[in-house]
């Protein structure tokens, strides 16, 4: 194992790294996108799953739980549409897994991110000490984020900042502490439980081996 790379030391181990995460049937768009909404075998056992591939990732138990802290934090800040490049690269910052990373970014998906966006909207104007404008139940944040998308490609900057920045900003505000926290409340328990997993697959591998 490797602390300080994101690639396992052998050469012959990055064909697995690739071949781990291909599926064996290629899937339609419409598809894809279903499943991206609502998983066929349903979130648990997708998360259940995604656990058992990340534990199985190269590197220390820190390198692999710090990198999913860093997708799972960026998760919970208004830059949509980067959180994966943003979370690699803090990946990267601090020496963790940048695979680990982009995986920890499905903590955002279409059924978080509604709360998401509320608590960190709300908590930003409370920081803020805002008293008008607008409370998050009348925001439509999906609108709002594929508008602030347009606007940015066209560079529309009287929109940008007449219209999106007292949106934006209160997110912003409220999402970066709450990412912080949120490094936290994923680093520290699952540092151990990656620990925990790769000593008894390697176990099981010496077990093996003996036999």
């Amino acid at each position: 194992m490797t602390d300080g790379c994101f690639f396992p030391s052998s050469a012959d181990s990055l064909p697995y790294i690739h071949a781990m995460f291909l599926r064996r049937k290629k899937i339609t768009l419409k598809e894809r996108a279903r499943e991206f909404v609502w998983p066929r075998s349903g979130w648990w056992r997708t998360f259940s799953y995604l656990f058992h591939r990340v534990a199985r990732l190269p590197g220390s138990p820190y390198f692999v739980a710090a990198g999913f802290a860093c997708g799972a934090a960026l998760s919970f800040t208004p830059f949509v549409g980067m959180h994966i490049a943003l979370a690699c690269l803090l990946a990267w910052v601090i020496r963790a897994s940048l695979l680990s990373a982009a995986i920890g970014t499905i903590v955002g998906n279409p059924w978080t991110f509604p709360f998401i966006w509320i608590w960190i909207y709300e908590s930003g104007r409370w920081m803020l000490n805002e008293t008008s404008g607008q409370v998050a139940k009348e925001l439509n944040f999906s609108e709002f984020f594929g508008a602030f998308t347009e606007a940015f490609l066209r560079f529309d900057l009287v929109y940008l900042f007449d219209t999106a920045w007292p949106v934006f900003w209160p997110m912003v505000v409220g999402g970066i502490p709450t990412a912080l926290a949120v490094w936290f409340v994923f680093y520290f328990p699952l540092k151990p439980i990656v620990g925990a997993y790769q000593k008894r697959r390697w176990k099981k591998q010496q077990e093996a081996r003996d036999e």
